[in-house]
């Protein structure tokens, strides 16, 4: 299963260059952001603001009932994800077999019994009396029953090879199902920190609507008086439509990325809960020399085990079929009971021996057959060095990864706090009457760039954590909830 791709949201920059507001502050759902206090009031019974706005404007976290946490939805996804059922049940047909090639050590016994009723008519001239024609009827039973046993002595490792590549084949099926496993932990996890993102720049759009609102007011009010263009009143009508539009795009992203954690989960319900905040710790070891780290992949990684037991698995099966060119030895007993009535009348007969089966020329069938074997077993060497080859690339992408989002959410953090002092000093500007509208809505398409990019940096690293875990064969996550 692939990993299900983080998918940000852009709907916050402006649809007009320049024309887009920030919120005055970073959103109470997106981590780490600093919130910047608001220029003034918003009026709610202003006419500027559609109901549908308004609505969205007063939704909280907790209308949307109840909370789910990391842990539960990696729960549910145990419980319920289709995949893991499918892989359970193919570890389970995997056992079974097993027990069937286990079945050729024990005796197989056998009885077959019948029982037959029949009539037999024919014509009699009677002489005496002046001779008459009649009909005499013979009626026949027949009973017969026979028990057949067989044991097998001896047949050069055949049967003890194919109980072995069936209990190889079991094992890697069981490190195949924990792959899967993980796999789905980690399309859990990574569509979880979607969804908190979604949530964050949600909340990001909310704040700046809000903002463009109550500087809609502030600047109606300027031109009113005089002070300030018309132009200004455009630019910020413009500015407060931008923001609606992105609020939408940001509630159809948010809703989009719970479908998709519920589709990760395995759970068909509606939508309506939000999400735990969770921060997730450092990986232990993400900071070694790779060779280290590639080094605990290859030793902890189920698929990597699993193509260790294929190969043990296909290697007794070259065995089993090199030794087709031998004989079996056997022991077989039979009894056998023929007559009219087996309780009155018994014929019992008992045999037994030691039966030798040997195909002495089969048109070099086993030849063909060996070639095949071995070439699949060269076929799964090949896969397994191509597979730790695979295991070194992701755990280097992983790792990689870890080193660039730290380093990217600290200069995120950087560039909020720069882009915030920038837009409290051009909104200064502005009140002064030194400055534009121009440079206030640029000064908050940064700010609000900025706060989105502090989301996506967050989880970024979050999400690129939880890839190093999974590289590195680790099925938990360490992590702390953040509310």
């Amino acid at each position: 299963m692939r990993a299900l791709p983080l998918t940000f949201s852009l709907c916050l920059l402006p649809v007009v260059a320049g024309a887009q507001a920030a919120p005055a502050g970073a959103p109470a759902d997106a981590p780490r952001a600093q919130q910047a206090p608001a220029t003034t009031p918003q009026d709610p019974a202003k006419p500027v603001t559609p109901p549908a706005v308004q609505q969205s404007l007063s939704m909280s976290a907790a209308a949307e009932g109840r909370v789910i946490t990391l842990a539960d939805a990696e729960t549910l996804a145990r419980q319920n994800q289709p995949t893991l059922r499918s892989a359970q049940a193919n570890t389970d047909a995997a056992r079974a077999r097993v027990d069937q090639a286990f079945s050729s050590f024990l005796p197989q016994v056998s009885a077959n019994a019948s029982y037959t009723l029949g009539t037999s008519n024919r014509d009699v001239i009677q002489v005496v009396g002046g001779g008459s024609t009649g009909v005499v009827s013979n009626t026949t039973r027949r009973f017969s029953g026979s028990v057949n046993a067989n044991q097998l002595i001896y047949d050069f490792g055949k049967t003890t090879g194919r109980y072995n590549a069936s209990k190889e084949s079991a094992g890697a099926q069981e490190n195949s199902q924990l792959q899967v496993l993980q796999d789905a932990l980690r399309d859990v996890r990574a569509a979880y920190f979607n969804v908190l993102t979604q949530k964050a720049l949600l909340g990001v759009a909310r704040e700046t609507l809000q903002s463009e609102l109550a500087r809609l007011d502030q600047v109606n009010a300027s031109v009113q008086v005089g002070t300030r263009p018309e132009i200004d009143l455009l630019q910020q009508r413009t500015a407060k439509a931008n923001a609606q539009v992105a609020l939408i795009r940001a509630q159809n992203a948010y809703a989009t990325a719970k479908a998709q954690l519920n589709q990760t989960m395995g759970v068909e319900t509606a939508t309506d809960y939000t999400v735990q905040d969770v921060t997730v710790a450092a990986i232990p070891g993400e900071d070694e020399v790779l060779d280290a780290l590639v080094k605990r992949a290859l030793e902890a990684r189920p698929d990597v085990a699993a193509r260790e037991r294929q190969i043990a698995a296909q290697e007794s099966q070259v065995r089993v079929t090199k030794a087709g060119h031998l004989p079996s030895f056997s022991l077989t007993g039979n009894a056998a009971d023929v007559g009219e009535n087996p309780f009155n009348d018994p014929t019992l007969s008992v045999q037994g021996g030691v039966n030798l089966s040997w195909a002495l020329f089969q048109g070099g069938l086993v030849n063909a057959q060996t070639r095949e074997a071995q070439a699949s077993l060269r076929d799964l060497q090949a896969q397994k060095d191509a597979l730790r080859q695979q295991v070194r690339l992701q755990v280097e992408q992983a790792r990689l990864n870890v080193a660039a989002t730290r380093e990217a959410l600290t200069a995120a953090d950087e560039a909020q706090v720069n882009a915030r002092e920038r837009l409290r000093l051009a909104e200064g500007r502005y009140r002064a009457g030194v400055g534009n509208i121009i440079e206030v809505s640029d000064a908050q398409v940064a700010f609000t760039n900025a706060s989105a990019q502090q989301v996506q940096a967050t989880y970024d690293l979050a999400t690129s954590r939880a890839e190093l875990a999974r590289a590195l064969g680790t099925v938990e996550l360490n992590t702390l909830a953040s509310r």
